[in-house]
């Protein structure tokens, strides 16, 4: 008899690893449903740091490293900062920031530099991209809608005064 108990016993602690293994795999691989933008929210980011044309994306249970396709590479113009997104986004979220990002450039002067980080300030309402040790903010109220992804990247702002 007590074999028997420590034969269930055993089989519910197996079922039970399984179980918990392949929800953490599910929630690694969302629903082609879901929407990463949707999803930036609960982090206290804003919907409006990635582009519209987001193919699919992970995000990992662990350490909420997450990975973004895009259907292609493009532009995006915030106010007077233009942006670059490669086809492949990668970072790690966490409440209010986002942290070790590749794939995002933005343009100064003449010069494409990477983003390498990205942190929300509630107090001042702005958000602040770093560059290296640089950074700089723009006011989140830019970010708040999904920007469209262009093909080739222009500054308004520039033809505007030709």
């Amino acid at each position: 008899m007590a074999l028997s108990q420590k034969s269930q016993l055993l089989f519910c602690s197996l079922l039970f690893i399984f179980f918990s293994q392949s929800l953490s795999f599910n929630r690694s691989r969302p629903n082609k449903d879901d929407d990463i933008h949707d999803l930036l929210p609960s982090y206290n980011l804003p919907k409006g740091l990635l582009p519209n044309n987001v193919k699919s994306y992970t995000l990992s249970p662990k350490d909420n490293s997450f990975t973004v396709q895009l259907t292609h590479p493009c532009y995006v113009q915030f106010q007077d900062q233009l942006v670059y997104y490669q086809k492949e986004i990668r970072g790690k979220m966490s409440y209010g920031q986002v942290s070790d990002v590749s794939g995002i450039q933005a343009k100064k002067l003449f010069v494409w530099v990477p983003v390498t980080g990205i942190n929300v300030d509630e107090e001042s309402h702005m958000i602040e991209f770093h560059v290296g040790f640089l950074s700089e903010k723009l006011p989140a109220k830019d970010f708040e809608t999904i920007p469209t992804c262009k093909n080739k990247g222009c500054q308004d702002s520039l033809l505007s005064s030709i």
